[in-house]
């Protein structure tokens, strides 16, 4: 006999029954062999008194979590199936850059709830302890707000089952408006499904918090896919840019340590404040908060007021809750602001401390000033009224707009911030309006007041917060040129934006950034270029490997050489003008070249940082056509290149190289007249010859920027935006210089006629930016019409029959393509097949190193196998020299940019299986920002119609990629998707082409 057996059957007959009795067995094994033997001694089912799922360390923790004592001493953490951990003292010690929720959290503890709660109600940060009370006999529940159970209930849900380690979620707020109270409430309300934790300091280092996030996923887990996700707040930050660099590093930290991802491991709620009050659009990883409350939410804190009113009497002074309570109504704000502001007097020492709280408050979220920097400025002493030197006591009668709050800084220390951002506006236009207090005259006060930079405490990040206001520009506003509070003090009170700015240089007098930005201010606001280059070269001599610091001393010469053309009413131009015109104009010139230089070697240099995902400076490119633009400007005001037809082409001329300046003279027969002009422009013949040259050149770098690359989560970048939008303006001025031919008389001569009708056909390529595979690809993103499209189809007809070039070749063949996208019934299109036997021919001929990418993808593209036809064997060859190409042409500009997928592999035979990304677009309703969001989620791939659009692949996994069944690699999109997963494994996918190569999308094991 057993002994276990006989063990359990004197257990079962002395209790008289399975109700007290558990069993633990440690794998499914064991499990079914006790089952099995109890049956046949005992003759019942003891299954649902079993435990076989659960490792040991997970039933350990759950029975120590069941003893009340334990509960009070000890923390635990969820596991699957309700289960719980121990979670150790020194593992939670570790993790320094994360505060952990457990599912016990405040239990045993003795914090003062009165203490807690009135913090809270005035406007302090909510803690784990106000939920924690809410939940105890005798309290009426926490407040729900409407979009609370939404998220818990179905975002986080439907989260939870994409196939992609780190998912994103934004909870976007207007300030003051309880956004972060919601993301706690969420966090607390799914404690025992989630592992929960907060980012303590934005500033951490993302690739420790990375680390520490997956230690918190993979705690006491034994096996490589983890049953409980972890749900990750992060709270104001002010740069989604930041926010996807965490989830990256988070997606890499899963991939390296092969943790699977059947679904989300980890959950990204990102608390972020929308300084716009409008409800912006929602999508499928958005949710906007306003300052509206529904009638639902109103009740409920009706109810809340009549609770809290039977313990506290100094409700009134509740302004956080009040400010809510009352629906954020503007005349209750302003009513509170006047009153507790009617005796400020700015030369007294409390009010001055108010003002810059009020100041740093308005500009800096987050801002705050430490209790010891207060107490100096204050010159506090123990008082008896007082006991203790409470730092409330200094601020007098304004004490109820403060609150005390701890900072997560290198120390933890504490600090007193204004308590709401909406009193915190209304106190700096009371202060203005009432008692003539202007915002530079706090500016000037902050950075004046020594005492405030004799704190060891808080020091570095009281620098850190004014040095935010004065430079941290707002590139999605219109007027982003300044701070806004640069902008708000030159608006406010003009001129004393300059005081404020030679007081910033004093207080950061080795600062590149605030020299810059002195330098910024006196070439676009003063006009005082002398000035300006002072401030620009003390910039790069603190900072001399700097692409924008360098920008900025190529943009005063550009901008001086601007401001001369435009003080310059002569026509035409005098001699010694345009010598000083072409001086500044060759300045320029080197100094953005310099700029593209060194931004080139950053980019190399962020290549090897994992973690530094900034972006290729293109601002050199985009300046020196700038500045070219304007030198056909100034050439257009001198006699020999004035703009009548003839003329215009002859400065198109020498400016491509193709005509020299002395050939031009010998021909003039206003030499003599014009001698001096000659002079002076051959002093400068390399810029001249080179011109068109180096414009075209950075057009096309920059095409290919835009058209290959985006931005890696498929925001869209209003710099760029912009950017691009000064691009095509100056790419009009060109095509009108240099693609227009007016000499029609020269078509009378036959033997010229084909030679000219070619030179005009290449040249309306060029103004069409038909010219590259990328001008012609961006055609179905600009929406070209087909009527234009066709028209350049035809002219490349034409040139393929006339000894075309390779380049040639290749950019019919991407015509073909992009038309067959927009028109497929086009009488113009050529046929598929004659597009395939057209590569083969490419293919073996001369390949210049420069055309070699957009061949190899357009080949890759077009040879992908077909179901019931011969696989082109060459394939696999083309991929691996793609990528070669791709990353020897776009190494210096591709780090913080993801391959833009062009086109994903679709259903139908011919033209119609390259399914462009727009064909992919017009199936979500709701637009870019809709799409945008179920691109980066991995949604998009659950819609109906995309499915129906798209080819699934089959493919085993290999190593870092998968091989698929026709016998080529593809790469996934996110590696995290195939770690884990045996390597054999059988799994499907769609798949995409970018130039780096073909991309795997939503792979699902087989």
């Amino acid at each position: 006999m057993d002994p276990l057996v006989e063990t359990f059957s004197t257990f079962w007959q002395e209790l008289r029954g399975t109700d007290q009795i558990l069993c633990i067995c440690d794998n499914d094994k064991a499990f079914n062999s006790w089952r099995d033997l109890i049956e046949a001694r005992c003759g019942i089912d003891i299954s649902r008194r079993c435990i076989h799922d659960l490792s040991f360390a997970e039933v350990n923790g759950t029975i120590l979590s069941l003893w009340s004592e334990n509960r009070r001493s000890s923390r635990f953490l969820p596991c699957g199936g309700g289960s719980k951990v121990l979670f150790e003292k020194k593992v939670e010690r570790s993790l320094n850059t994360l505060d952990v929720l457990c599912v016990n959290q405040c239990e045993g503890g003795n914090e003062e709830k009165n203490v807690i709660e009135e913090n809270f109600y005035k406007g302090g940060k909510v803690t784990w302890w106000n939920f924690y009370f809410s939940e105890q006999p005798g309290s009426t529940p926490f407040i729900k707000r409407d979009h609370f159970d939404y998220i818990k209930d179905t975002i986080m849900p439907d989260l939870s089952s994409l196939r992609k380690a780190c998912v994103l979620f934004n909870l976007m707020h207007v300030p003051g408006c309880g956004g972060t109270t919601l993301a706690m409430h969420i966090l607390w309300s799914l404690r025992n499904t989630f592992r929960c934790a907060v980012l303590r300091n934005n500033n951490a280092d993302f690739a420790e918090v990375a680390d520490q996030v997956v230690k918190v996923l993979m705690y006491d887990h034994q096996e490589q896919l983890p049953s409980v996700p972890v749900l990750l707040m992060i709270d104001d930050f002010d740069d989604m840019e930041k926010v996807f660099d965490l989830q990256q590093l988070i997606e890499k930290e899963c991939e390296e340590k092969k943790i699977q991802s059947k679904s989300a491991q980890v959950v990204l709620l990102n608390c972020m404040r929308s300084e716009s009050s409008e409800t912006t659009g929602q999508t499928a990883d958005t949710v906007f908060i306003g300052n509206n409350l529904s009638e639902r939410e109103q009740k409920q804190f009706e109810e809340k007021l009549v609770e809290i009113e039977k313990t506290y009497k100094n409700t009134e002074t509740f302004y956080g809750f009040m400010i809510m309570k009352k629906n954020f109504k503007s005349e209750y704000i302003e009513s509170v602001v006047r009153n507790t502001l009617k005796s400020f007097n700015v030369n007294q020492k409390n009010a001055q401390l108010l003002a810059v709280l009020i100041l740093l408050d308005v500009y800096c979220r987050g801002a705050s000033l430490s209790v010891s920097l207060c107490e100096e400025f204050l010159d506090l002493q123990p008082k008896p009224f007082c006991g203790s030197n409470k730092v409330e006591c200094g601020f007098g009668k304004f004490s109820t707009f403060i609150t005390s709050c701890s900072v997560q800084g290198k120390v933890v220390f504490r600090a007193v911030k204004m308590i709401h951002s909406r009193i915190a506006k209304q106190c700096l236009l009371e202060l203005k309006v009432t008692h003539n207090v202007k915002k530079a005259e706090i500016t000037d006060i902050l950075l004046n007041t020594d005492t405030f930079y004799e704190s060891t405490q808080g020091k570095s990040k009281l620098l850190q917060d004014v040095h935010h206001i004065l430079v941290k520009r707002y590139h999605e506003l219109e007027e982003s040129q300044f701070s806004p509070l640069i902008q708000d003090i030159a608006n406010e009170t003009p001129g004393l934006e300059e005081m404020v700015l030679k007081n910033a240089s004093k207080r950061y007098e080795k600062d590149p950034i605030v020299s810059q930005l002195l330098a910024r201010y006196y070439y676009l606001r003063k006009k005082d270029f002398v000035e300006a280059k002072f401030w620009a070269k003390k910039a790069k001599d603190l900072y001399k490997d700097n692409s924008y610091i360098a920008d900025t001393s190529a943009q005063v010469i550009k901008h001086e050489f601007k401001n001369a053309i435009a003080d310059c009413k002569e026509e035409p131009i005098s001699p010694e003008k345009l010598k000083t015109l072409l001086k500044l104009a060759q300045s320029a010139l080197e100094a953005f070249q310099e700029t593209q230089n060194l931004a080139k070697k950053e980019s190399l240099r962020r290549l090897q940082i994992k973690t530094d995902n900034c972006t290729f400076n293109t601002s050199g490119c985009l300046g020196e056509i700038q500045v070219g633009v304007l030198v056909t400007d100034v050439l257009a005001k001198t006699p020999m290149f004035s703009s009548d037809g003839l003329r215009h082409d002859i400065m198109s001329q020498v400016l491509s190289g193709d005509l020299k300046l002395s050939n031009l003279e010998s021909k003039d027969r206003w030499h003599t007249k014009n001698k001096p002009y000659y002079v002076i422009l051959k002093h400068f013949e390399d810029v001249l010859y080179n011109l068109k040259y180096r414009m075209k050149k950075n057009f096309d770098f920059l095409d290919n920027f835009y058209v290959n690359l985006g931005s890696r989560f498929g925001m869209k970048d209003s710099r760029e935006q912009m950017s691009q939008n000064e691009l095509f303006r100056c790419f009009r001025h060109y095509a009108k210089v240099f693609c227009k031919t007016d000499s029609a008389s020269l078509l009378k001569n036959k033997t010229l006629h084909t030679m000219l009708e070619l030179h005009q056909m290449r040249q309306f390529l060029e103004e069409e930016k038909a010219d590259t595979y990328s001008g012609i690809l961006s055609c179905l993103s600009n929406e070209t019409s087909t009527v234009k499209l066709e028209k350049i189809a035809k002219q490349y007809l034409f040139i393929c029959q006339r000894r075309p070039t390779p380049k040639e070749k290749v950019n019919f063949i991407y015509v073909n393509v992009v038309l067959s996208r927009l028109k497929l019934e086009s009488h113009l299109l050529r046929p598929y097949e004659a597009m395939v036997n057209l590569l083969p021919q490419v293919l073996c001929g001369q390949i210049p190193l420069s055309e070699s990418l957009p061949l190899y993808f357009i080949a890759v593209l077009l040879l992908w196998p077909e179901p019931n036809r011969p696989v082109y064997r060459e394939l696999g060859r083309y991929i691996s020299q793609m990528k070669t190409s791709y990353h020897a042409e776009m190494k210096e500009v591709y780090n913080g940019k993801s391959p833009v997928i062009h086109f994903l592999l679709g259903k139908k035979p011919g033209y119609e299986r390259l399914v462009h990304i727009g064909e992919i677009k017009k199936c979500i309703a709701d637009g870019q920002q809709q799409f945008a969001s179920m691109w980066g989620s991995g949604k998009i791939w659950k819609e109906k119609k995309v499915e129906e659009l798209l080819y699934r692949v089959t493919g085993e996994v290999h190593s870092d990629c998968i091989m698929a069944d026709t016998g080529f690699p593809v790469t996934p999109m996110y590696r995290s998707q195939i770690s884990g997963h045996a390597e054999g494994s059988k799994v499907s996918f769609f798949i995409g082409f970018s130039m780096r190569g073909p991309v795997a999308f939503d792979i699902g094991q087989k």
